[in-house]
């Protein structure tokens, strides 16, 4: 079946070195600044949300977003695990969180758990599942209508990103905090989550309501695209991102004892993390 409306979004910011990244975000949140300054005014209400597996980037993602929004005017939403009333009214236990007029909630997750982690894990019925995918368009829609605006994200990663970040976490005293044992139960079910997060998009996908996928493995590169498409998306197309020129640089790097000279930042990170993975995946097998 084909997807529906789902929204790919190529990024402008390959290779984005720091300098470049530090100029472009500026500009980004001036923007973001900028809409949230309009949904004030005109007292609308705009939720986003941020779907994708464990460390994908949600949350540092919303943290980009957010860090330069008058605060009084925003929310960010991360709710944990559902009662047995929440789970039996899914949907009454996210509008309790939606924004009043001339605010802007962010939701680390969000009601799509149940299209995603809960069904791959076992955490709700496949009753509850079905009617979760039965529902949710045309209740997005009825919000939609009575003037509520939902952007949907979904950062996608490829399982070496992820498991380099997953191991980052368990070794780092001061982020340890951030692995679950459900996030290292979700890895093992890889397949079993790609499975549900294709029928997410095949069936929860619209026109007003469309899922919008960045690519989550370079997390500069993701953050810097998903405020772009926002930007877009208020202020039109004639936003134009810092790119060219300014990105390029002379780098090189030694790969199976080969040194590479000459290289564009963009050649360059593609090498270092391969060079990474391989590290890591052989230091992985080691101890396993």
């Amino acid at each position: 079946m084909k997807l529906r409306q789902m929204k790919a979004i190529e990024t402008p910011y390959a290779g984005v070195d720091s300098k470049a990244y530090a100029n472009e975000k500026k500009r980004l949140q001036f923007e973001l600044l900028n809409i949230q300054q309009r949904i004030i005014d005109q007292k609308r209400r705009l939720v986003i949300i941020f779907e994708g597996r464990d460390a994908a980037g949600k949350g540092s993602t919303i943290k980009r977003f957010t860090e330069n929004l008058m605060p009084k005017h925003f929310k960010t939403v991360e709710l944990g695990i559902p009662t047995k009333h929440e789970s039996r009214n899914w949907f009454k236990r996210y509008e309790r969180h939606f924004p009043k007029p001339g605010e802007i909630t962010f939701f680390d997750r969000s009601w799509y758990t149940r299209a995603l982690i809960e069904p791959t894990l076992g955490y709700c019925s496949n009753r509850q599942y079905q009617n979760f995918m039965n529902k949710v368009l045309a209740w997005e829609h009825n919000h939609i209508a009575n003037g509520l605006i939902i952007i949907k994200y979904y950062l996608s990663v490829e399982p070496e990103t992820q498991l380099y970040r997953l191991e980052n976490r368990i070794n780092d005293p001061l982020r340890y905090w951030k692995i679950s044992d459900t996030d290292l139960l979700a890895r093992k079910e890889w397949e079993v989550f790609t499975g549900f997060k294709e029928q997410m998009f095949r069936h929860t996908s619209s026109k007003i309501s469309p899922w919008v996928v960045i690519n989550g493995n370079v997390k500069r590169e993701a953050r810097l695209t998903s405020m772009l498409y926002l930007v877009r998306k208020f202020s039109g197309q004639d936003y134009k991102p810092l790119t060219g020129d300014n990105i390029k640089d002379n780098h090189s790097i030694k790969v199976n004892g080969v040194k590479f000279r000459g290289l564009t930042l963009q050649q360059f990170s593609v090498l270092k993390e391969f060079n990474d993975n391989r590290e890591l995946f052989s230091n992985f097998k080691k101890n396993n």
